[in-house]
């Protein structure tokens, strides 16, 4: 009797743990959503500084702080890290090229419009990228996100005031466009790394370090203004240590908690936080096709994110694919 009761207590004891750990991990990932989607708006505080400079700071130092976090691991791993040099090296230059059209697209077309179209667009480059690249069929599920995102991105363009004029908004929506095919870009070649046997921390933490490295000449050409205030200043901090550094170490966390697709679920939150700072706190309005627009993005994402049945996802994966904790939608 007395075992029984201390394996019942046991088992009680281990979910309890599992319970915990899926917590912590739901509670991490949310946490990185939610400050990811706080940058656009964060940025607006600093008008002075330049879209360019404000890219630079937050991936630029960001990207070297995750590097030194890991950089014990990187250099055990050189040897495998030299073995796939070109998928480190692309992959490098997209965490370089991201912020820069990132940021120009919300300063162009606007915080709201910029952050969707970018993080909207970014699972559809991704998937096209598998199937270029890698050879991956697309599935059925792939198709009915990704025509909602497309036709939702066509109308946030054609409902913006630029869209008649020609003028930098339709040039902010192709940026976001950029933006979305090099974070998707960013995120296949590290997921390549990963599932070559490059760990997690090491396969993100050398790519976002030569990202970083690759930023630091455009800070310091672009960054001057940065000193003009304090406000510039801790813009530029909060920029590169909250949303990009402990927002991916969150994230991290949680990838080690709960399933990815439960990660890249909760990650839908950051866009329609972005929306909803741009028009509470930055004053933005969008036309109701505008709105209508973002709906369908968000929609097609929630298609493209959900859990479905074993080979029903997105794209075909490789074998063991599932277990690679790499950030999908961030």
């Amino acid at each position: 009797m007395t075992v029984g009761g201390d394996e019942g207590a046991r088992l009680r004891d281990d979910e309890g743990a599992r319970d915990g750990r899926f917590a912590t991990g739901v509670a991490a990932v949310l946490f990185a959503s939610l400050v990811w989607g706080t940058t656009g708006t964060a940025a607006t505080f600093a008008p002075a500084v330049g879209p360019l400079a404000i890219g630079a700071a937050a991936m630029g130092i960001g990207g070297l702080l995750q590097a030194l976090l890991a950089a014990p691991r990187i250099l055990r791993d050189l040897p495998a890290l030299a073995r796939h040099g070109g998928l480190l090296a692309a992959g490098g230059v997209a965490v370089a090229l991201y912020p820069l059209a990132f940021y120009s697209s919300m300063r162009l077309s606007g915080v709201a419009v910029g952050t969707v179209v970018t993080l909207g667009s970014a699972p559809i480059f991704s998937a096209l990228i598998e199937r270029v690249l890698a050879g991956t069929r697309l599935s059925g599920r792939w198709v009915a996100g990704a025509l909602p995102g497309i036709a939702g991105m066509a109308l946030l363009a054609f409902s913006e005031p630029g869209a008649e004029a020609g003028d930098g908004s339709v040039l902010g929506i192709g940026l976001g466009l950029v933006g979305g095919l090099t974070y998707a870009l960013y995120a296949w070649t590290a997921r390549g790394m990963m599932l070559r046997g490059i760990r997690p921390a090491v396969a993100m933490g050398a790519t976002f370090g030569i990202g970083g490295a690759l930023l630091m000449p455009v800070l310091a050409a672009t960054g001057g203004a940065f000193l003009d205030s304090w406000g510039n200043a801790a813009v530029g901090i909060y920029m590169a240590g909250v949303p990009m550094f402990l927002g991916y170490l969150c994230f991290g966390v949680g990838l080690a908690r709960i399933p990815v697709s439960v990660a890249t679920t909760i990650t839908l939150v950051e866009p329609v936080v972005a929306a909803v700072l741009a028009v509470l706190v930055v004053g933005e309005r969008l036309k109701p096709a505008g709105w209508a627009g973002a709906a369908l993005v968000i929609a097609g994402l929630v298609v493209t994110a959900a859990p479905g049945r074993r080979g029903g996802g997105a794209v075909a994966d490789p074998p063991g694919a599932d277990a690679v904790p790499y950030p999908i939608d961030r």
